[in-house]
């Protein structure tokens, strides 16, 4: 696996939230970046719920 180093200037806000995280500055970004995946699966997840909206399962044949 090829390792990247990702540059990073905390501004004020962010040195503030990384301040009260009381994480390292590593942590909370990889934990940032877990939310983030995690937030777009949820996306995905209400769009294909959206999409399945009028599927009735209860009228489709059992196959077993």
């Amino acid at each position: 696996m090829v390792t990247e180093t990702i540059g990073f200037r905390p501004n004020a806000a962010d040195k503030r939230i990384l301040s009260a995280s009381g994480d390292s500055p590593t942590a909370t970004i990889r934990r940032a970046l877990r939310l983030l995946d995690h937030e777009r699966w949820l996306e995905q997840a209400r769009q294909d719920a959206w999409n399945a909206r009028d599927e009735n399962l209860n009228a489709e044949l059992d196959r077993w």
